[in-house]
């Protein structure tokens, strides 16, 4: 029997809730705090922090920690205002460290 096909998805490396969808990934080129990470439109099953604004490599923005629903596990942070102008597209977007997601059934 065939196995039916649903969406790829990213799960938090601690407890396997699902975080993410393979789909909403914009770009796998940016800089996390343990290394790579990656830009997502959109994130489920997510806590967000309070805002704070923190000087990255690209400029001063106003971010928020995020973390697993579930356990509570870092995941990367979630882009509330960018005060440079080329960087405004990040707004509303979320950063998942790679070594804190891992790819679920694919």
């Amino acid at each position: 029997m065939a196995q039916a096909i649903g969406p790829r998805l990213y799960s938090c490396c601690n407890c396997r809730n699902h975080v993410g969808l393979h789909d909403d990934i914009i770009s796998k080129a940016f800089q996390g705090r343990t290394g790579r990470a990656f830009l997502f439109s959109h994130a489920m099953n997510i806590v967000v922090g309070p805002k704070e604004d923190r000087n990255l490599l690209t400029g001063l923005h106003t971010v928020a920690d995020i973390s697993c629903v579930d356990c509570n596990e870092p995941l990367g942070w979630k882009y509330e205002r960018a005060y440079e102008t080329s960087q405004k597209y990040k707004e509303g977007k979320f950063i998942f460290e790679k070594a804190k997601i891992v790819k679920e059934d694919w």
